[in-house]
């Protein structure tokens, strides 16, 4: 039988291969993927590698539905070579933090394994709902100012890509009922990972949009604010 972590490298090797072949990711962002993988084990074990693989999962699929729709809104050449590895590093950077310091800190284990759970659910609610947003939105409207906008462009929300967020942020606080069990705190990761995405929005409708900070530097904020939020909650 496969020990644990005979298990981990089969299930990092077999998704750097998949990542990598799919042109999901380069094969450096493959790598990268593979060593935040072994921080968030770390603090939450295979339920950690299961939140950071749904939320890949979910991303990919959410980025090659109707493709041809979001054309005027994508990066073609992130759809030919894949992800990079900062885009890995601003997307899941905060759940290795989060893995590394329940290894610094193991009193506070539950708190960073929660802190983890609500950056991958405001990534994943990121994703989804600015993907699918712009295929199922009807009426797009400017974060700030709620005035209607165009579709695509940096801070523009719409009802219904605000909700597949939602849907998200369930999706990833229901990996973690199944590891954990259920309790409270499977609430307020959908709570945290929803403030998180609205942040993103709310970057992007003001730092983003004139160019004082990238969408990277946008991801890694909105997946840090989502674990900030978690923090407060805990500490209520």
């Amino acid at each position: 039988m496969l020990s644990q972590y005979g298990l981990l490298a089969l299930i990092l090797i077999s998704g750097i291969a998949y990542s990598v072949s799919a042109r999901k990711l380069t094969p450096v962002a493959a790598i990268t993927g593979a060593v935040v993988a072994c921080f968030v084990f770390a603090g939450a074990g295979y339920t950690g590698i299961a939140m950071m693989t749904t939320f890949f999962i979910l991303g990919s699929g959410a980025t090659s539905w109707q493709r041809h729709k979001k054309q005027g809104f994508t990066n073609p050449e992130e759809h030919k070579k894949g992800r990079t590895a900062s885009q890995v590093l601003a997307n899941a950077g905060v759940g290795a933090i989060a893995g590394l310091l329940s290894q610094l800190l193991p009193l506070y284990t539950h708190l960073f394994v929660l802190m983890m759970a609500a950056s991958f659910a405001s990534a994943t609610a990121d994703t989804l709902s600015s993907e699918l947003g712009t295929v199922y939105g009807r009426r797009f409207f400017n974060i700030i100012t709620w005035r209607p906008d165009a579709c695509g462009l940096d801070g523009v929300i719409s009802l219904e890509g605000t909700l597949i967020g939602v849907v998200g942020c369930v999706i990833i606080a229901i990996v973690y009922t199944m590891g954990f069990g259920w309790n409270i705190w499977s609430i307020s990761i959908i709570i945290a990972g929803t403030i998180g995405n609205l942040f993103d929005s709310i970057l992007g409708a003001t730092l983003e949009r004139r160019n004082y900070i990238g969408n990277n530097m946008v991801n890694f904020l909105n997946t840090l604010t989502a674990a900030l939020v978690m923090l407060m909650i805990y500490f209520i």
